[in-house]
């Protein structure tokens, strides 16, 4: 008997489910290891339904199905307030504007004591607030070393110009005070010096040390004025004037800024 069942359950190769199969290459490798794949499934869900419930997990069922559960008339509490002429489904209160549903129960799973939760979150919060302040204060560092490299570039150029100017004057006083046969001008960097110099005497290192101390500024001013109260020349307008009371007429002022 038992060998006749197993011929039963055996598919017969001279049936049309046999004669049917596709028996090309590689696929019956691919069958054994899609049915493995599934054998792997079924024996994992059996395992899910017959592993043991921690007691965690059972007190967890059981609390969710009794929360989930409409209170009854067997509950001592909610049989008072129906002799109080509470009705299910209704409001608390004289107003009838109080809660509908009792207060849900907030379950600590955790190990952590009380407040542990607030704890981390504020944590949490002045981490983020160190970091943007981080971020605003490098912000802030940014912004001010390219306003120092503004400024720095700003007063390079301001300084090249003064040198240009400075070295026009000294050009134009060399080639006036030439005119009015002046051999040796009234500061030596009045003109513009040679590269090079055979020998100097103490006087021109005197006069050399002097001029040292003077800014590039402060040698412009000087010479601009010079030139306008000896010369009545005006490097800004690069004019002649006749004389004084021509010059303050038509020039300007005694600056670049009053020339712009």
């Amino acid at each position: 008997m038992e060998g006749e069942e197993e011929g039963e359950e055996e598919e017969d190769y001279m049936s049309d489910l046999f004669i049917k199969q596709d028996v090309r290459p590689g696929l019956p490798m691919a069958r054994r290891v899609k049915e493995a794949i599934q054998k792997e499934e079924k024996q994992k869900e059996a395992n899910e339904k017959n592993r043991q419930k921690s007691i965690k997990e059972e007190e967890k069922e059981r609390r969710d199905l009794v929360l989930k559960s409409a209170l009854g008339s067997e509950n001592k509490g909610f049989a008072l307030l129906q002799k109080m002429g509470y009705k299910s489904g209704q409001a608390l209160g004289k107003s009838g504007k109080g809660i509908v549903e009792p207060i849900p129960l907030n379950i600590k799973a955790g190990r952590s004591g009380l407040g542990h939760e607030e704890l981390k979150k504020r944590k949490a919060e002045e981490k983020l607030e160190n970091y943007r302040q981080k971020l605003h204060m490098k912000k802030q560092a940014n912004e001010q070393a390219a306003d120092q490299f503004r400024i720095r570039f700003k007063t390079k150029q301001e300084e090249r110009k003064m040198e240009g100017d400075l070295r026009k004057s000294q050009r134009a006083c060399q080639q006036l005070d030439t005119q009015k046969d002046i051999d040796i001008p009234k500061e030596a960097w009045f003109w513009i010096e040679p590269e090079e110099e055979d020998k100097k005497d103490e006087e021109d290192k005197e006069d050399e040390c002097t001029s040292a101390d003077l800014s590039v500024s402060e040698k412009l001013h000087i010479l601009t004025a010079y030139l306008r109260e000896e010369h009545f020349y005006c490097i800004w307008c690069g004019t002649t004037y006749e004389d004084s009371e021509d010059l303050s007429s038509n020039c300007p002022g005694d600056s670049a800024a009053d020339h712009d």
